[in-house]
């Protein structure tokens, strides 16, 4: 089983960063993302909000299918302290 130890933002090349410990990676666009779910300029800083200062959960949603609920304001994210 590989274990999470790291995950940031890298300016860049405008990715969040999975690493694991087997040496694997994910790197996900975020301008793709942004292109693909975002439709104003608010919900884009939302999103970049997002990934500077919560990247693991940036990365929940990506993969969860729920980033475009949260940017609408529809999910129930649960994004806490």
């Amino acid at each position: 089983m590989r274990k999470l130890v790291k995950c940031a933002f890298n300016v860049d090349t405008a990715c969040v960063e999975l690493r694991f410990s087997d040496g694997s990676r994910i790197d996900i666009d975020t301008v793709s993302v942004e292109n693909e779910v975002a439709d104003n300029l608010y919900q884009r800083s939302e999103l970049d909000w997002l990934i500077y200062n919560k990247p693991l959960e940036y990365v929940r949603l990506v993969l969860s299918g729920e980033l475009e609920g949260y940017v609408q304001g529809t999910a129930e994210h649960g994004l806490g302290n």
